[in-house]
């Protein structure tokens, strides 16, 4: 089997403008959720007023011409693009080889948002020629392959919460097939508007937590009363071991295998029984040539949902038994929220770097464990096995499941 492998990484995220400053925050324990300074906040009486928004806006990097044709999340997309190009060496390959492989869960909402209040307060003509380009879901997958210029296809994966995942697992098979060389993949999101922010907290699905922002992010806890809102963008660059090793470039880790499944269960809530979850896992283990019983090391999906979050341990349970509650669990939407499209990719690289530092995240906001999630959740940086064997899982909206497995290499 083709040994696939991490050559390169890219984020922006509510703990940092990149990745070494992202992947320290996390590391020293810190919150990137924060309270709201928009004006919209108060005008609409929301109901939620925090969230993390990237520390580092995308002003601050991108050219103003980028800023005016690009979407926020394709603008996220672009900058951790450029990082995780760089920091693989740039690889030199006839571009019609290289491919990306991206993803997001809602794609340019705010454009779209933005776009409609336009059009009834001041007309038709003054509806931005760029609208459409920017708004759809394809838009940050686009905007990578022009940035880049490559030429091998630009492809978009819309899955919901399981949508950056789901495209590191299509990247990896991409690759053994023998279709691209070189494959960028990952997700991004932004979409803090009023209208999600209302519909999400219409649906329960957020804490209110609005005087403690930076602690309303708790998965396990008995406290969890729903997710954080998000945004970001990750991305992977990923190879076969071979073309890495023959033009030299550094190894992070191995992406051993992924997957894929579907609950058919029910729209917004996850299977109780965790019956594709589990499989998900499973069928990522068999891709990756693995057992459960190789698992040293798992980074949930752990959104602080009260129901999510079981429904993940039941899945868990299936696949490792009893052995779950004594594998090191780090569940990092406690420190950046969840970023929805963009946040398997960001999680996945969290993992490689586990595994490549040899070291598990921390797990903030825990302060009274849910005795029925009996979990080993890691508390501070805590040191892995040599050999590490790792899953990333993430589960969205419509009954989506995908998880990848992460080995040190």
């Amino acid at each position: 089997m083709t040994t696939i492998v991490v050559t390169g990484i890219g984020a922006t995220s509510c703990l940092g403008g990149n990745v070494p400053d992202t992947w320290d925050a996390l590391l020293r324990g810190e919150s990137g959720i924060r309270s709201l300074t928009e004006d919209w906040v108060e005008k609409y009486e929301l109901p939620v007023t925090f969230g993390g928004r990237v520390k580092v806006p995308a002003a601050d990097v991108l050219e103003r011409i980028e800023i005016k044709r690009l979407d926020p999340s394709a603008q996220l997309a672009v900058i951790a693009a450029r990082e995780a190009w760089k920091d693989a060496g740039e690889p030199t390959d006839a571009k019609e080889r290289i491919l990306v492989d991206f993803a997001t869960g809602i794609g340019g909402l705010g454009t779209l948002l933005d776009a409609w209040d336009v059009l009834k307060e001041r007309g038709a003509r003054r509806v931005m020629p760029m609208t459409i380009p920017m708004l759809m879901p394809n838009a940050a997958a686009a905007a990578i392959s022009m940035d880049l210029q490559t030429r091998g296809g630009a492809r978009t994966c819309v899955s919901a919460c399981a949508s950056g995942t789901e495209s590191i697992a299509n990247a990896v098979d991409h690759l053994r097939q023998g279709i691209a060389d070189v494959v960028i993949c990952g997700g991004t999101e932004s979409v803090f508007h009023p209208l999600p922010i209302a519909a999400f907290a219409a649906m329960h699905a957020l804490s209110t937590r609005n005087d403690e922002p930076a602690k309303a992010s708790r998965p396990y806890d008995v406290d969890r009363d729903g997710f954080v809102l998000g945004e970001g963008a990750a991305v992977l660059v990923l190879e076969t071991k071979e073309h890495a090793e023959a033009r030299g470039a550094k190894i992070y880790a191995e992406i051993a295998g992924g997957a894929v499944t579907s609950d058919a269960h029910h729209i917004t809530a996850p299977d109780p029984e965790g019956t594709g979850a589990a499989r998900a896992v499973n069928d990522a283990l068999a891709h990756a040539g693995v057992t459960a019983a190789d698992v040293n090391y798992i980074n949930a999906h752990a959104t602080s949902t009260p129901v999510g979050d079981i429904a993940e341990y039941t899945a868990l349970h299936r696949v490792f038994g009893d052995r779950v509650n004594e594998i090191p669990v780090s569940a990092t939407k406690s420190a950046t929220g969840h970023l929805l499209g963009g946040t398997g990719a960001l999680e996945a690289i969290f993992t490689v770097l586990s595994a490549h530092h040899k070291i598990a995240a921390p797990t903030i906001n825990v302060d009274n464990q849910d005795p029925a999630i009996p979990l080993t959740v890691v508390r501070e940086p805590t040191p892995l096995p040599e050999k590490v064997v790792a899953i990333s899982n993430s589960f969205g909206f419509g009954g989506h499941n995908a998880v990848v497995v992460v080995r040190s290499v």
